[in-house]
């Protein structure tokens, strides 16, 4: 196989240049030669790299687990226990995710089921909404500075909140 440009990767790959430059920059991606252009010089190693990497993700490894992965692929240092464990670990995390998933699935589709075109009735789908979820602080109507409405606000937010699941 010849060696092709960035371009050529990309649509061998499906994957858009950009990703392919932040994957160099990440150091999953070994860096290319350089035509006398200075365009990049990809081979069919680069192909293969890359491959890995987007089938990995389509699993939904990690950066940093891809980052394992691709050191552990290497020949002389394979190890399937080493690799066994980690895919394991990852597993674990998307049964969980798979979970909650279902559980929000079920709530959804049982406001949507309670759903009425009547007027004036409140929708449980906003009801849902506006509902707090399990170990969430209460949200609080305070008074708005300027125009003297209420507003909701949480209070004890933090950064495990940001993920509402």
């Amino acid at each position: 196989m010849k060696r092709m440009m960035i371009g050529t990767l990309a649509a061998a790959t499906g994957v858009k240049i950009t990703t392919i430059r932040y994957y160099e920059r990440a150091g999953l991606m070994p860096m290319p030669t350089r035509t006398a252009g200075q365009h990049r010089n990809y081979s069919k190693d680069h192909l293969l790299r890359l491959t890995f990497i987007c089938k990995a993700r389509e699993l939904g490894f990690s950066i940093d687990d891809i980052r394992r992965l691709l050191v552990l692929a290497d020949p002389a240092r394979q190890s399937c226990r080493e690799v066994e464990h980690l895919a394991a670990a990852h597993l674990e995390k998307l049964r969980k995710k798979i979970a909650q998933l279902a559980k929000l699935e079920a709530m959804l589709s049982d406001a949507i089921g309670q759903c009425s075109e009547k007027p004036n009735i409140l929708c449980p789908v906003l009801k849902l909404l506006n509902t707090l979820g399990h170990d969430r602080p209460a949200a609080q109507v305070q008074q708005g500075s300027a125009t003297g409405q209420a507003s909701p606000v949480r209070s004890n937010v933090t950064s495990k909140d940001a993920t509402c699941f």
